[in-house]
């Protein structure tokens, strides 16, 4: 409890610092050092590493800052592999693999296709005939006389 207060505490504090190094990323900067108790807190603005900083024995020695996630964690290689695949997709998509696509369907599709169609008219064009012989037939007996008995 009191590390999580205290890295909720050391986080309040820092937050001037962090937004000052996206500040100073945009403008060029790459470090910015903020004071701390310990020392100096060294972050980068590119890459949001941080270091911390002190002085010992007359020089300055910056050791990276502990950070919760480790190298091997599963979780990052678990994103490494999802934004692989996802990379992978979006060149699919794209038609990358420098293959020239043309957005145009394949001689095989386009005739399966044409087959279709005119398997579609040809019943269709069926049910008009179909119709209008009905339609002839209920014509010619309404015409034809009654029949006296």
């Amino acid at each position: 409890m009191r590390v999580t207060a205290a890295a909720l505490a050391g986080l309040f504090l820092l937050t001037p610092g962090i937004l000052a190094a996206q500040e100073a990323g945009a403008g060029g900067e790459r470090y910015v050092l903020e004071k701390t108790d310990n020392g100096y807190l060294r972050m980068d603005a590119r890459t949001g590493a941080m270091a911390l900083c002190r002085e010992r024995s007359g020089e300055f020695v910056c050791t990276p800052a502990a950070d919760e996630r480790r190298p091997d964690d599963p979780r990052i290689e678990a994103l490494r592999e999802r934004i692989a695949a996802l990379e992978a997709r979006v060149e699919a998509l794209e038609g990358g693999a420098g293959e020239e696509t043309t957005g145009l369907p394949s001689e095989e599709e386009f005739e399966r296709t044409l087959g279709l169609m005119e398997r579609f008219f040809r019943r269709f064009m069926d049910v008009v005939r179909g119709f209008e012989e009905e339609q002839q037939q209920e014509q010619s007996t309404d015409q034809a006389p009654a029949e006296r008995t």
